[in-house]
């Protein structure tokens, strides 16, 4: 099976299927079709007979730098694209958290905002050792209604939780793990090879048991998360017109956009 896009790829290896983020020269920013395929994928390979494990990572030097600047802009006029975009938020998280297989995330560069996310609803993380961890939704005048909000309290304590959505800080590829964020550290030339290995290993696992085990666990994720993630969603679709997001969005963007020439030319 190999399912190309723009923005994403599905790719075979064996029975465990590869899904790549796929906008390297935007360090794999969600724009509006990313977001999309993201919302999809999921049952797509839920469909898939053949598939018994999934990888995920991105393409190039970052797993995933959060939501794309221009997309993020048009939010800030466009009602109808501030509904649509917290539908497929919503899809995302519970399409995640209900999908049968095994995921493994392959964490081969920064993971920020919904990109966290993304890392922190697969099953198991691996993350190369020079990456790092961040969701700076509050930082940029959001509330972190992507995931942040619905997975963290599962995952490490409430006072990390607190101390790291609040301020947006990096949390590197260590402290992760030492939070209980992350499974374990790989040097970044082997990641893909041992996630992979360990993907393969959890594909080879007794079918039913595993995916019952699976489903049982997402019981208890979607008892324990539905409320704060709804609460989270509508927090954050009213956050988007708020006047320190613009304000704030419009700087980033205004900076990344005088750095993108001289970077294109080296």
């Amino acid at each position: 099976m190999s399912d190309v896009s723009p923005v994403l790829t599905v790719a075979a290896d064996g029975d465990v299927r590869v899904v790549t983020l796929n906008r390297p020269e935007r360090l794999n920013g969600v724009s509006e079709e990313l977001h999309r395929r993201l919302s999809q994928v999921w049952r797509e390979l839920a469909e898939d007979t053949e598939a018994r494990a999934v990888v995920l990572t991105g393409a190039g030097r970052a797993f995933s730098a959060g939501g794309d600047f221009d997309h993020l802009r048009r939010h800030h006029h466009d009602a109808e694209l501030r509904e649509r975009s917290i539908r497929l938020d919503r899809t995302i998280q519970t399409e995640m958290i209900r999908f049968p297989l095994p995921v493994v995330a392959a964490v081969n560069g920064p993971a920020v905002g919904l990109g966290c996310s993304l890392a922190l609803g697969c099953d198991l993380v691996l993350m190369a050792e020079n990456t790092y961890l961040a969701d700076p939704h509050v930082s940029v005048g959001l509330v972190a209604g992507d995931g942040g909000v619905t997975l963290w309290p599962l995952l490490t304590s409430l006072l990390r939780v607190k101390e790291y959505l609040f301020t947006g800080d990096r949390i590197p590829a260590g402290t992760a793990v030492e939070l209980g964020l992350a499974n374990r550290v790989v040097a970044a030339p082997q990641l893909m090879s041992e996630a992979l290995t360990l993907a393969h290993r959890l594909a080879a696992q007794p079918a039913e048991a595993l995916r019952a085990t699976k489903a049982a666990l997402a019981a208890v994720v979607e008892q324990v998360s539905r409320g704060g993630m709804e609460a989270a969603l509508l927090a954050e679709r009213s956050t988007m017109t708020s006047p320190d997001h613009i304000r704030i969005v419009d700087e980033l963007a205004s900076r990344a956009s005088s750095r993108r020439p001289a970077a294109e030319g080296n």
